[in-house]
């Protein structure tokens, strides 16, 4: 192969070149959500830990109450790049899914294995529009979700990727 090729080495040697997929990243319905539930937990928490050390125990034990605003501070720029990180691409095969901030992990899941597309919507992510679509596998390790998309787009995609697995399955 020479240097400088874009192409990938096939297994006649040829170089085949396959077009970069193109990625979806998720809707920010979903770090709202995350951020909110974030704020959620933490502020309470932060309020609950700080006036009953600071009355019962004195203002130095109040300083516990930090402890949970610093995991806030922490915790709402990270949300933010975890959810940079999620994104999806549909190829000609298969459906890659890709995320992670330190430690990148990307899944194929080749239409063709998809046993069943589930769409699924819990309370939280019904009141800010969103859905979770899960892929379920013949190898329950490559089970994949894709968390956060708009309840259309996760039935759009439910019903495009049933319709290549059964006519990817149908196929072999």
């Amino acid at each position: 192969m020479e240097t400088g090729s874009t192409g990938i080495m096939g297994a006649t040697g040829n170089t085949e070149s396959e077009p970069e997929p193109v990625w979806t990243g998720l809707p920010p319905g979903l770090l709202r959500m995350r951020r909110l539930l974030l704020g959620v937990w933490l502020v309470p928490l932060t309020l609950g830990t700080g006036l009953p050390l600071g009355l019962l125990a004195g203002p130095g034990w109040a300083a516990f109450a930090l402890l949970p605003l610093a995991l806030l501070l922490w915790g709402w720029p990270m949300l933010g790049r975890n959810w940079e990180s999620w994104r999806y691409a549909e190829r000609a095969d298969d459906l890659l899914i890709s995320r992670g901030v330190l430690w990148r992990e990307e899944t194929v899941v080749p239409y063709g294995r998809m046993q069943l597309v589930e769409v699924n919507s819990g309370p939280v992510e019904r009141h800010f529009g969103l859905a979770s679509v899960q892929l379920h596998t013949a190898a329950a390790a490559t089970d994949a979700r894709i968390p956060g998309l708009d309840p259309a787009e996760a039935e759009r995609l439910r019903d495009r990727l049933t319709e290549l697995g059964e006519a990817r399955s149908a196929g072999l």
